[in-house]
C-alpha cells in the first residue's frame, strides 16, 4: 500500500510496534469480525461489547439468523463505547479529546456527535488513518475530527492542551509508564483520562494459560491489573471511579460463539473471565498537578 507519511521510522520506534503496524496496514480485510459488525451502520470499532444481549436473535428465519446476530453484536459494542463516554466528564464544544489507538474511528466520530468538540485520534497504522480520515471526509466533520499517524506514547502534540483521553483496549500493546508520562504530559490540570481494557488478576493468582493464550494470539502483553494503578499513581492520574465489567461483557462472547464470524478466541475469553483469572476493567482517572 502506499505510505501516508514518510517518517514511519519516527512514528515506529521498535520493531514490535513494526510488527503491530504492519498486520493492520497489509491485512485489513482478514479484521472479519470488526468489518462486518461496523456495516450495519458505518461505526467501525477495534473492542468488545457490554450489556444484556436480545436473544431472540437467535430464533426465526434462519436465513437471517445470523444477520441479527451481527447487528445485536454491534449493539453491544457500540453500547461499550457510550459506557466509556459516559465517563469523561464535563466536556464542552470548545474541548479537545484525544483517542488513543483510534483504530477505524468507531468511537472518535460518537465523541464528537456527543460533545460538539475537536477529536485527535492517534494510531500507528497508516492503513486506519488513511480509513478514518475518509469517513470523517464522507461524514462531513473533517474540520473536527482528525486522525494522525502518530505513536501514542510520543504523539508530538502540544502539553497541556486535551480536556480528556481514552483508550480502549489498546494499553496491552504498550508500556505502561511511558504511556501514562505522555497522557499525563497531554492533559490539562484536572483533564480526565478513561481506560477500557482486560488485565491479568493478581489479586487472585498468576497468569492463567487462558490468558496467555490471549496473549499469544493477539500478539500483545496483557498488563497485571495492579500494574495500572501503580503506574497512573506515578503520573498524577488518580482513578477516580473503577467498574469492574467483567460480567457485564461475558454475555457479548457467548453470543458471538453463535456467530459465523467467530475466530476460536471465544472460548478462552470466556475461560479466563469466568475462572477469575482475567478482568474487563473500566477505570476513570484525573489528572492532579500541572
Amino acid at each position: 500500500m502506499t505510505m501516508l507519511n514518510p517518517d514511519t521510522g519516527i512514528v515506529l520506534r521498535t520493531h514490535y510496534q513494526k510488527s503491530v503496524a504492519e498486520y493492520w496496514n497489509n491485512n485489513p480485510n482478514d479484521d472479519r469480525v470488526n468489518t462486518k459488525l461496523g456495516e450495519v451502520d458505518g461505526l467501525f470499532h477495534h473492542h468488545y461489547g457490554i450489556g444484556d444481549p436480545d436473544l431472540s436473535v437467535l430464533t426465526g428465519p434462519e436465513d437471517t439468523r445470523q444477520e441479527r446476530i451481527v447487528q445485536e453484536l454491534h449493539r453491544l459494542e457500540t453500547a461499550q463505547a457510550d459506557f466509556l463516554l459516559d465517563h469523561l466528564g464535563d466536556v464542552r464544544p470548545g474541548d479537545r479529546l484525544m483517542d488513543g489507538g483510534s483504530g477505524r474511528g468507531g468511537t472518535s466520530f460518537m465523541a464528537n456527535q456527543r460533545f460538539g468538540c475537536q477529536v485527535d485520534g492517534v494510531t500507528i497504522s497508516e492503513y486506519q488513518v488513511g480509513f478514518a480520515n475518509d469517513q470523517a471526509a464522507d461524514r462531513g466533520v473533517a474540520d473536527k475530527v482528525r486522525f494522525h499517524f502518530r505513536n501514542m506514547l510520543d504523539t508530538g502534540f502540544d502539553s497541556g492542551v486535551m480536556r480528556g483521553i481514552w483508550t480502549n483496549e489498546t494499553t496491552m500493546y504498550v508500556d505502561l509508564s511511558e504511556l501514562f508520562g505522555e497522557f499525563s504530559r497531554l492533559l490539562e490540570p484536572g483533564g480526565r483520562y478513561v481506560c477500557i481494557t482486560g488485565c491479568s488478576n493478581d489479586v487472585t493468582g498468576g497468569r492463567s494459560s487462558s490468558v496467555s493464550w490471549i496473549d499469544a494470539h493477539y500478539g500483545c502483553m496483557i498488563h497485571p491489573r495492579s500494574e495500572y494503578f501503580r503506574t497512573m499513581a506515578e503520573n498524577n492520574l488518580v482513578p477516580i471511579d473503577v467498574v469492574d465489567l467483567t460480567a457485564a461483557t461475558i454475555p457479548y462472547w457467548e453470543l458471538r460463539t453463535e456467530s459465523e464470524l467467530a475466530t476460536g478466541v471465544e472460548k478462552p475469553f470466556l475461560t479466563a473471565y469466568k475462572e477469575g483469572s482475567f478482568q474487563y476493567l473500566m477505570i476513570a482517572a484525573d489528572k492532579v498537578g500541572r
